[in-house]
């Protein structure tokens, strides 16, 4: 970025003299050479790679390119794009978390991305062990959308035991890299790829991390880009409870459900969907008619204000399934909140 905003274009990055480069503040010898000489046969590679089928370029340039991410302090000048690009500007919800994640968290993240995927989000994570895949894969079982940011090149699949996840990933979703073809999993490569996945959504959800968890770098990218900050209490006894707690205690919300983020992202979930967000039609949500459920919920509430747990006594649904339908219900103007937590009906849900 900082050679793109001095020279204008890469052709023009290309094309500099060691002395305008070293001006523009570059001292490193191995990159002032390749920036002299460019390793050809990596460009080939990475020619040959976009003539597959299903494979793109984003250049930070490009119209495509997504605008959140334009936004942060250091964007990415590439974006590998495996899968269908204008998913990448479709409101975005980041969940990260542990790799020795607990079985009760890796349910929690498959809930969590399953619930807030139904809501229109697309739920976007790193593809590594853990949550990340319980969060992919919940998004997934509700034929959401799901966004998968890789440390390693757009060719390679890291960690291997995820290779069917990230094919599923590609076919319905999106995979992303900044990283060019070729490129092998390595430590450093991580936490510059958490940056994007922060970045590219309007907040992060930390499921379950020690304190010295990489998804605490996340976190604190997620702040620094002006993004929501969300945690996921545990146990005092869990040791992977406690990078949440730190975050807690640091000042991210404290979520229960699905229903605490969207109420803290409606207005800006709300504006983005008006928007389209570029993405394609058919990913917005549809419509909800008040039929099936819809009706039993509208049936349960009357037409006097009332509470959840009268809507859930009522009705017979799961309190998860009332608050994700209320919040479905709000957003079309079927309903509305209003002080004391109670809900009525608006004139749209008679």
């Amino acid at each position: 970025m900082q050679l793109l905003e001095r020279f204008g274009t890469p052709a023009a990055v290309l094309s500099a003299g060691q002395a305008q480069l070293r001006e523009a503040g570059i001292s490193d010898p191995a990159t002032l050479a390749w920036l002299q000489e460019p390793d050809e046969s990596a460009v080939a590679r990475d020619l040959e790679w976009l003539e597959q089928p299903g494979n793109h370029l984003l250049t930070i340039e490009s119209s495509g390119y997504p605008p959140l991410l334009r936004e942060i302090p250091d964007p990415p000048p590439l974006l590998f794009v495996r899968g269908e690009p204008a998913l990448l500007r479709h409101p975005q919800l980041a969940v990260v978390g542990s790799r020795s994640a607990t079985a009760p968290g890796r349910e929690t993240a498959f809930a969590f991305a399953h619930q807030l995927s139904a809501q229109g989000m697309a739920i976007t994570s790193g593809l590594a062990l853990g949550i990340d895949a319980a969060a992919h894969r919940g998004t997934l079982a509700g034929s959401g959308l799901t966004v998968a940011v890789t440390g390693t090149g757009p060719d390679r699949i890291y960690p291997a035991r995820n290779r069917l996840l990230a094919h599923e990933i590609a076919e319905r979703g999106v995979l992303v890299s900044e990283f060019p073809v070729g490129t092998a999993p390595a430590r450093a490569n991580f936490p510059r790829r958490n940056r994007i996945i922060s970045g590219l959504a309007l907040g992060t959800l930390v499921v379950e991390a020690t304190t010295h968890s990489g998804s605490l770098i996340t976190a604190r990218l997620a702040a620094e880009q002006g993004r929501e900050v969300f945690a996921v209490p545990g146990s005092i006894r869990n040791p992977q409870a406690r990078g949440c707690h730190l975050l807690i205690r640091q000042g991210a919300r404290l979520v229960e459900s699905a229903a605490d983020i969207l109420e803290e992202l409606r207005s800006t979930l709300t504006i983005a969907l008006q928007n389209g967000s570029g993405a394609p039609e058919r990913e917005k949500p549809e419509e909800v008619q008040p039929d099936g459920e819809y009706a039993i919920l509208l049936d349960a509430m009357g037409f006097d204000p009332v509470s959840v747990d009268t809507i859930v006594e009522r009705s017979g649904l799961t309190t998860e399934e009332v608050s994700s339908m209320l919040l479905v219900l709000e957003l079309q103007d079927r309903v509305k909140s209003i002080p004391g937590g109670l809900y009525s009906r608006s004139g749209k849900g008679m």
